[in-house]
């Protein structure tokens, strides 16, 4: 049987074969179906299947379960993006940085870049002042000297997981 080497978010490689593939294409799209059936849409039986499920959980190539919630049904109707600029590069500065913004609960993507910025962060917001207040809370932030946002108008595709492609295939495009 031919396998595929995954890299966890520790960097350690992972093989993994055609089953777990489909075993996390199928949790990608219904993370609460039971093991039984799981079992049954990969093609084995539900005790290796349970384990190779625990595996990949312990291996962190499945980070969790989570439900998707609307955020504008919930009373967050605002996504905007916030392209930020530090003045040093230093690990400390970088680090504090992602360390204050992990406590902010309207922070739901934070990404350190390369090219026009040093991150990039999604944050949500309740309303127009709302918005504003996060923005100059970002602006006022240590080591902060530009911050240039961009307001969600309308999202046309948010997807979930990563695309998993069957071992014959290569993995990509």
């Amino acid at each position: 049987m031919k396998k595929a080497a995954a890299r966890n978010g520790s960097g350690k490689v992972t093989e993994l074969d055609a089953v777990d593939l489909r075993i996390v294409a199928e949790l990608q799209e219904d993370g609460r179906m039971t093991n039984v059936e799981l079992a049954r849409r990969v093609g084995i039986s539900a005790p290796p299947c349970l384990r190779r499920v625990r595996r990949l959980e312990e291996l962190g190539v499945i980070h969790g379960y989570h439900a998707d919630p609307d955020a504008g049904a919930l009373g967050w109707p605002i996504t905007f993006f916030a392209l930020i600029g530090l003045d040093s590069q230093k690990e400390a500065v970088l680090s504090a940085f992602e360390e204050e913004l992990a406590r902010w609960p309207e922070v739901r993507e934070c990404h350190m870049i390369r090219g026009g910025g040093d991150f990039l962060v999604r944050l949500i917001a309740r309303d127009a002042a709302h918005e504003n207040s996060l923005t100059r809370r970002l602006t006022e932030g240590p080591h902060v000297i530009r911050v240039q946002t961009l307001q969600t108008i309308r999202t046309s595709l948010d997807r979930t997981g990563v695309p998993i492609f069957p071992v014959s295939e290569g993995g990509g495009a």
